[in-house]
């Protein structure tokens, strides 16, 4: 892997900070250099939040990724998706909960929720996975188990076996959601 650039956007309270750490600390522990950058926009529970994640064999020398140059944007819902997609090389892929998250604004009736989401993804991106990941999570007995699920679904695609991401989950979810984060990363996994 020469270098990999993912950004995980979502809203907060979904989890997009523990999903960073997990995939940063995954690429540390096998050897490769890792910058993470949290940008929060109102970060606190509604207001949107992205990491940007790299991971690479050589110096990464800055956290950010700029327009363009995300190989993989992982998006814990579909308007995220939507606002990050300039981000995404030509050829990129992305995860998507398949969730609508309204802002204050559309609940405030001053904006639309924008139409045709989905559709508009798979014309500008590589590929588009999309998934039911709330609907696993809870299944797994926690909605905020969605970003588990979702880095479960970007596994495949990423350089990194499945023993390594199962035992970064032990290093690094709270023990009693240790065995709910592995059910969600297996079952976003093979979703």
């Amino acid at each position: 892997m020469k270098q990999t650039n993912i950004l995980i956007v979502g809203v907060g309270g979904q989890g997009t900070l523990l999903a960073s750490v997990l995939l940063g600390n995954l690429g540390l522990s096998k050897g490769y250099d890792v910058k993470l950058s949290e940008v929060h926009g109102m970060a606190q529970r509604g207001g949107s939040v992205v990491t940007h994640v790299k991971i690479s064999e050589g110096t990464v020398s800055s956290p950010l990724i700029e327009e363009g140059d995300a190989d993989v944007i992982i998006a814990f819902e579909e308007l995220e998706a939507y606002r990050w997609l300039p981000y995404l090389k030509k050829g990129g892929t992305i995860y998507v909960n398949a969730q609508k998250i309204l802002p204050m604004p559309v609940i405030m009736g001053k904006a639309k929720y924008p139409e045709h989401i989905m559709e508009t993804l798979e014309e500008h991106a590589g590929a588009v996975k999309a998934l039911d990941a709330l609907s696993i999570a809870e299944e797994c007995g926690s909605v905020k188990a969605v970003n588990v699920v979702l880095l479960g679904a970007a596994s495949r695609d990423l350089p990194f076996d499945e023993e390594a991401w199962i035992k970064v989950i032990e290093e690094n979810v709270k023990p009693k959601f240790v065995e709910l984060n592995k059910k969600a990363f297996a079952l976003g996994r093979n979703a």
